[in-house]
């Protein structure tokens, strides 16, 4: 896992959701799921199924905010389970990018509740 993307990733999740071109935000899902998939670790090719699935998300056409806000949420939480059994150095931004998915799945799906009513 190169140190330098997972730190790009989450400086880019910090300035939220939509300040990420949806062709960078591609290409860097892309790169992770390549990797994850590559690393025989069970954990981590499921959050390579869960970037797939996020992607084709994305890529719709009609976007569902509630499936997206899911799959964030999903993607926290898988993640939060590799940052416990990862290495010291990875540890902090994994549990850092962990909790801005959550987070970012959790706001997306208050605002889809609200523009339901």
């Amino acid at each position: 896992m190169p140190f330098d993307h997972l730190h790009a990733t989450v400086s880019a999740l910090k300035n939220g959701l939509t300040s990420l071109p949806l062709g960078s935000a591609m290409d860097n899902t892309e790169t992770w799921q390549q990797q994850f998939l590559q690393s025989g670790q069970p954990g981590l090719q499921d959050i390579a199924r869960e970037i797939g699935n996020l992607q084709s998300l994305l890529t719709s056409g009609a976007l569902d905010g509630a499936a997206i806000a899911n799959s964030l949420s999903m993607l926290g939480d898988q993640t939060g389970e590799a940052a416990a059994q990862a290495p010291d150095e990875l540890r902090k931004p994994l549990t850092e990018l962990a909790d801005l998915l959550r987070r970012h799945g959790g706001d997306l799906a208050a605002h889809n509740e609200r523009t339901a009513e």
